[in-house]
This record gives C-alpha cells, sequence and structure tokens, in this order.
C-alpha cells in the first residue's frame, strides 16, 4: 500500500487582530519592487468593514506598487476569469511577489488559482484534476473572512472550466501563509455565515461517515464536528465566541479530508454550480435538505439548525430544467468519482444510477 505525502499549509497565524501583523508576515516575501497583489471580496468595495468600524480596504499594508483587486465572486471561480486576471497581472507588472486572497472561499481559491497561473503555461483548465500542476506558483496567502469553506487548508482550488467544475488538485496548491483572524468574519451576514458554516458541517459528516476513513480524518473532523454543533445547536444568540469556535471548525474541518473525501451533498451541488451557477455553501445545503437515505441522522440535526436559525433554504431551483440540462448536471456529478465512492462504496456505479440521481435534482 502506497501512502500519500501531502503538502500542508507551510505557515499558520491565529488570533483576533492578528491581521494587523500582515505588513510583517509579508515583508520578508517581497522580491524587490515587486509587488503585492490583494484579490479583496467585492463585498467589502464600498468601505465594508469587519465589525470594528474601519473599512477593510484601509487596514491593507500597501506598499510601493502593490494593488487591491476587488474580486467578483458574484459566481464561484472560472477558469476564464483565473486566466484573465493572471494575464492582466502579467501584462502590467510582468513579475509579482505575491498573491494575497482575502474574502470567502472562492476568494481564497482564485487567489491561489492565480499565483499557479503566474509560473505555469496555458489556462488554468489545463489543470483541473489531480498533479497535473508541474510548476509552484509565486507566494500566496489566504485570508478567510468568511468561516467554514476549508479552503485556508486545501491542496485544491475548485473552478468551473469550459466542460467542467474541478480543482487544480496539486501539491502546489495549498497556501504558503494563512492569517486566522476571527475578528474578520464578525460581521458576516447570518445566512451567508450559516450557509458556509454549513458547507463544514456537511464535509464533516461525509467523512466521518465515507468509506475513505482513517484516524486522521475522524480526529479533526470530530473536532470541526464537534465546534459546528456547540455554534450551530447549543448556542442561542451569535458573538466573539463562535467567530472562534467557527473558524476552528473551517480549519479542522478542511484538514479532515485531506486524507479522506467528501460525499453525496458535494458530488450532486457541483452539478447545481456548474449549470445554474449555485454558490458552494447554499448548493450544498439544497441537496442537504434531501439527503435521509444516505445521511438520516445527520439530516435531521442540519434541518433543525436551519429553523433554530431561522433560515430559508431555496426549493424548486430544477423546476422546468430540460431533459439536457438535467443530464449537464448529471454528467459533472457522476464525473466526481473519488466522491461517490467515499459516499458508497468501490460499486458506487450500481448504486448511484442516472436515473436515481435525476430522481434527486428533481427533488431540489
Amino acid at each position: 500500500m502506497k501512502f500519500r505525502n501531502f503538502k500542508m499549509v507551510s505557515y499558520v497565524v491565529y488570533g483576533r487582530g492578528s491581521f494587523d501583523q500582515l505588513d510583517e508576515i509579508l515583508a520578508p516575501q517581497r522580491k524587490g519592487d515587486a509587488p503585492m497583489i490583494f484579490l479583496l471580496d467585492h463585498y467589502f468595495e464600498n468601505g465594508a468593514d469587519t465589525g470594528n468600524g474601519k473599512p477593510l480596504i484601509n487596514r491593507i499594508p500597501l506598499r510601493g506598487k502593490d494593488k487591491v483587486i476587488f474580486a467578483d465572486v458574484t459566481y464561484e471561480p472560472k477558469t476564464t476569469q483565473v486566466d484573465k486576471l493572471a494575464q492582466q497581472l502579467k501584462e502590467e507588472f510582468g513579475t509579482i511577489s505575491g498573491v494575497i486572497g482575502i474574502g470567502g472561499g472562492s476568494v481564497m481559491d482564485l487567489a491561489k488559482a492565480v499565483a499557479l497561473m503566474m509560473n505555469n503555461p496555458g489556462s488554468s483548465a489545463d489543470y483541473q484534476g489531480w498533479d497535473l500542476v508541474k510548476v509552484a506558483g509565486v507566494y500566496k496567502a489566504g485570508i478567510p473572512t468568511l468561516s467554514g469553506t476549508g479552503a485556508e487548508v486545501s491542496r485544491t482550488t475548485v473552478l468551473t472550466g469550459p466542460t467542467r467544475k474541478l480543482g487544480m488538485n496539486s501539491d502546489f496548491t495549498p497556501f504558503d501563509q494563512i492569517v486566522l483572524d476571527p475578528e474578520l468574519t464578525s460581521n458576516a451576514p447570518a445566512n451567508q455565515r450559516f450557509y458556509t458554516g454549513m458547507d463544514c458541517y456537511i464535509h464533516c459528516i461525509e467523512s466521518l461517515q465515507g468509506t475513505f476513513l482513517n484516524e486522521f480524518s475522524k480526529s479533526y473532523g470530530e473536532k470541526a464536528l464537534e465546534l459546528c454543533r456547540d455554534v450551530f445547536v447549543k448556542k442561542n444568540t451569535w458573538d466573539a465566541d463562535c467567530d472562534d469556535k467557527l473558524m476552528m471548525a473551517s480549519y479542522a474541518g478542511g484538514m479532515s479530508i485531506a486524507y479522506s473525501q467528501v460525499g453525496v451533498a458535494h458530488a450532486v451541488s457541483y452539478g447545481l454550480s456548474y449549470l445554474l451557477g449555485t454558490k458552494h455553501g447554499i448548493g450544498n445545503c439544497i441537496v442537504m435538505n434531501h439527503l435521509e437515505d444516505y445521511y438520516p441522522e445527520a439530516v435531521v440535526e442540519f434541518k433543525h439548525m436551519v429553523d433554530k436559525n431561522k433560515i430559508d433554504i431555496p426549493v424548486g431551483i430544477c423546476k422546468g430544467l430540460s431533459d439536457e440540462q438535467f443530464d449537464t448536471m448529471i454528467n459533472i456529478s457522476l464525473g466526481m468519482k473519488p466522491l461517490w465512492e467515499n459516499a458508497l462504496g468501490k460499486d458506487w456505479e450500481t448504486i448511484m444510477t442516472r436515473e436515481k440521481l435525476r430522481a434527486l435534482y428533481e427533488k431540489l
């Protein structure tokens, strides 16, 4: 048996106010006058703050030719968006010192992908898959302003390409540095915070109940699940403690799937995202609402959290789709073979037929 040797994030700083150390953290990574590029979630474009009254953009430590680019993540990152950004930076600066992604999972994925494409030829679509990236990108750092995706520790960057939604999974993909400052998440909209937090909850359920489960995954997954339950089941009002716990749940949840995989909810939501542009967190919630056959106890708990936190989960999003559109979603979903094998075992193709998956999509 051959064991996988996983590349993790090289440096981690955690703590309230740690964002203010960013200038000091980046200083050794600067290459002459080559700029740092800050990809900032477009949510902060109009002076939005993180709960302390100071616009986040005003706290970014710009030096020399450094540039802030507002990343439009209305839809999840596309390979075309990555390629355009990388080309723009090459034309404007030639070379850069690094890319810093500040925002939710989509912004962090975008930052990882752009950093890789600064040093790799062709299109990012050429690298959708496992271990296709052969050259290290420029320095990259991730700073989450939402907690739950695990993108800050993941070895992938999920992109929607011309023919599929799939990550650039490689040892060159993880961030070189992450800054985990719970203060940055304190002003997140309640619905978005819930959807993203449920991404963590759901991928912990999928990891812990999957056929790939091992003690590495179990150790991180159980802790992440405990923290999610503290926040969304036990707590009655949101406070700073919730921000702290959910940020660590996201980190531990991301680690839990490093040596395992996610499952049915993620596999099905990939189809929604590819065809309909459904954001990842809310897509997982839409699917989880209908997975009693696969995760019965978790679905009961999930619905309790939805009710307790007064969250609306969209329904009927697949109503009126054509046979061709259903086929597109089914093809995308069934292409996520490791996810299905983790969820249903090696014989998953005899269990999850196209007909059964079509019936599931029709419920959504």
